[in-house]
């Protein structure tokens, strides 16, 4: 159900396991070297011998007055590469340190200068140099200002903005639920910004109670806009610099009742390319804006019986991160990704009402773009056609035409990532899979050959000794679903003897947890090794989780959630069950967020298989989260409320049997306390006898407090043993 475990950072196992990702290398404009920051120094390394260089020192990160450098979280280039943007100092927004002090040091002064002077400190966010250099954009306090780098002169762009009307950055469900983070782009020629505006001064609060820090209690107000609520209002905006007057595009439909989730000007062009959804999210619309009168016209339309999947390219998680589209300068069109033949394919969308055309071809996925090679015509991407569970370079050509192309080698079978080089020469290759380590290599994308044996993964993993403590395989159901798992054994596994076993599930459209990267198979909450006390430790993926096994997999739990995704996991457990080395009486269930929710539904609902639960954060009662999320994958509760009924554990808390154990924080300003108390109060109602764990204010990931991952592991690891004994019998 709901939460995308990897959403939380805090849990940063949660997070390897759904996402095996590639640092993005911050490659110089040429693409040969590449910048690092390393002991409060940054340097250039240059391929393909990797020579170091010194570009900016100790020294010159130390500001005047100061004794220590800058402690640098962050850094970004003017386009010529001739000045740094350094952010520091950062504080976190919602799930990320999004806002801090940024200073900006020069290569050709060697100065160092802080921006923002007279705004408060730490309230600097997305700051970005103009095209010419001249100037740089940020957002404070929910108000964009443009300073020039010479004078120091601030000029405020917007001045209205408060808690409630948010300029250049985004609310929480926009922020939650569609990455978008930061709201503005500079104009091609410098002279203007378009940027967001979100209302949300019609959007509900809800409070949570801080009952720790003070006498009294203390109310947190959150704007949240709750599934069947409204969403809030969303408008672009262009503003000129030489007055601060804006003129707002005229995007057709009601604001509060559609989504603006990509915004960038076309390159070269006083027009912006805009990307609605509506608020069921099962249509798409791309218009095409006039940036100087507002005028706008629609230019490609996509919709979807389920839902229209915003394809991310890239790491949302990264601080950069931005929902931009992949422009094709020499085609004037837009790389595009869509399941309308059901698979995930990529497409050339022409700007200019051309035919579009299909990329990539064949019954499989592409998982991620990683680069777009104009001069040479070719698109890279990660993709997996036989095994869902791994991802391995691939290239097509951008006319679609010959055949797609594996370059990740045969030898290397797991879980594959890249960052190319800005001239696609070079790339950051990284490889792991369940019993590998992550490894990394730079090498020429021509021929995939590391640049130096000595960093060659290949040649390295020969020396490692390699010994599998988890198997995958694959299991089918009674209902013919044929599902993906991973499975931990017992050390040492007698296979005459029965021995508990505890599954992993999360099961929702946020995430996967069966991946061939390394520690897939590692319970971090449980204090000591599972296999070594005896249990047997699976996870499985259901249909509706996001695995590259085409579109009719991932959307058959569209108006389903709590239903399609716990019976796959139930028929699945009841076929485990049938193995001669599992306890049927000893079968524990656990998950965190949407896998809290799912641990849930599958103790209430099949309380014959499932003995003993551990639910962590999750959603009881669908009608409680966000209406970005829940609208997307359930549609309205105004039009089909029974599904969000049925779909909800506490419709069927009566029926728990079993041992559970329920942890939920107060603070949680995702999947709000009240699930905890709607799911207890039907419990109590039916005398159902449970274990629950309030965390004070703590939020979705537990994180906060003294002695917290301490505690919680503990409680986790004593349950578990306590209600389901380790070891053979």
């Amino acid at each position: 159900m709901i939460f995308k475990t990897f959403k939380t950072l805090l849990f940063v196992f949660l997070f390897s396991i759904c996402f095996m990702g590639t640092a993005q290398v911050n490659w110089t404009n040429d693409g040969d070297s590449y910048f690092k920051l390393e002991n409060n120094e940054l340097k250039t390394y240059t391929l393909p011998g990797h020579e170091s260089t010194t570009v900016i020192s100790k020294a010159q990160l130390t500001p005047e007055g100061h004794s220590e450098p800058l402690e640098v979280a962050h850094f970004s280039f003017s386009s010529d590469q001739q000045k740094i943007l350094l952010f520091t100092n950062t504080q976190r927004v919602w799930r990320l340190n999004t806002k801090g002090d940024y200073w900006v040091f020069d290569f050709k002064t060697h100065t160092l200068k802080q921006l923002g002077q007279g705004l408060p400190p730490a309230s600097l966010m997305f700051a970005k140099f103009s095209p010419d250099g001249t100037k740089i954009a940020y957002v404070s306090e929910n108000n964009i200002y443009s300073e020039d780098y010479q004078s120091g002169n601030i000029q405020p762009l917007t001045t209205n903005g408060t808690v409630t009307l948010i300029n250049g950055t985004f609310d929480w469900a926009y922020e939650e639920e569609f990455f978008c983070r930061d709201g503005f782009r500079w104009s091609p020629d410098s002279q203007s910004i378009a940027y967001w505006q979100i209302d949300a001064s019609a959007i509900k609060k809800f409070y949570m109670i801080d009952n720790t820090d003070s006498i009294y209690s203390q109310l947190i107000p959150l704007e949240y806009p709750k599934v069947g609520e409204s969403p809030s209002a969303c408008r672009v905006g262009v503003v000129q610099l030489s007055d601060a007057e804006t003129t707002w595009m005229n995007i057709p439909g009601d604001p509060s009742q559609n989504y603006l989730v990509r915004m960038e000007y076309i390159p070269n062009t006083n027009a912006l390319l805009l990307q609605q959804l509506n608020r069921k999210q099962n249509k798409s619309t791309l218009y095409r804006a006039d940036a100087l009168n507002g005028r706008a016209e629609s230019i490609f339309e996509e919709s979807d019986e389920a839902w229209v999947d915003m394809f991310q390219l890239g790491n949302p998680y990264a601080i950069d991160y931005t929902n931009n589209f992949s422009f094709l300068e020499k085609t004037k069109g837009i790389l595009w990704a869509s399941e309308k033949d059901g698979w995930r394919h990529l497409y050339q969308v022409s700007l200019e009402g051309k035919p579009e055309v299909l990329i990539t071809k064949g019954d499989f996925d592409v998982i991620d773009v990683k680069h777009i090679n104009a001069k040479e015509g070719n698109v890279y991407y990660l993709a997996s056609p036989g095994n869902a569970t791994q991802k391995y370079l691939y290239k097509s050509k951008l006319n679609g035409k010959g055949k797609n192309e594996r370059l990740s080698p045969e030898s290397l079978a797991g879980t594959h990532d890249y960052s190319f080089s800005s001239n696609g020469v070079y790339a950051q290759h990284t490889f792991s899979n369940h019993f590998t380590p992550s490894s990394k290599e730079f090498i020429t994308v021509s021929n995939h050959k590391a640049l130096t044996l000595e960093e060659s993964i290949t040649d390295n993993l020969k020396n490692i000794e390699k010994e599998p403590t988890m198997e995958f395989f694959t299991i089918t159901t009674e209902d013919g679903v044929e599902m993906d798992g991973w499975m931990v054994k017992p050390i040492p596994f007698d296979p005459s003897k029965k021995y508990p076993v505890v599954f992993y599930v999360y099961s929702e459209p946020a995430g996967t947890t069966v991946n061939d990267t390394y520690n897939v198979g590692r319970n971090w909450f449980y204090q000591g090794n599972m296999a070594e006390d005896g249990y047997v430790y699976i996870s499985l993926d259901n249909r509706g989780t996001p695995a590259p096994k085409g579109r009719q997999w991932r959307k058959s739990i569209y108006r389903k959630i709590g239903v399609v995704n716990i019976r796959d996991q139930a028929m699945a457990a009841r076929e485990v069950l049938k193995w001669d080395f599992v306890d049927p009486e000893r079968v524990a269930v656990w998950g965190h967020s949407g896998g809290g929710s799912a641990t849930l539904n599958l103790m209430f609902k099949h309380p014959d298989i499932y003995k003993t639960g551990i639910s962590l954060a999750a959603v009881a009662y669908q009608l409680t989260y966000d209406n970005i999320y829940q609208e997307r994958y359930m549609g309205l509760p105004q039009e089909n409320k029974e599904d969000f009924i049925m779909g909800s554990p506490v419709t069927h808390a009566k029926h728990l049997e079993g041992n559970l154990l329920y942890i939920h924080g107060t603070g949680d300003d995702n999947v709000h306390y009240q699930n905890a108390e709607l799911l207890i109060n039907e419990l109590i109602k039916h005398n159902k006898q449970f274990q629950f764990m309030p965390y004070p204010n703590r939020s979705h990931g537990f994180s906060e407090g003294e002695g917290t991952w301490d505690h919680l592991s503990t409680l986790y690891t004593n349950y578990l043993k306590l209600h389901c004994p380790p070891g053979g019998r």
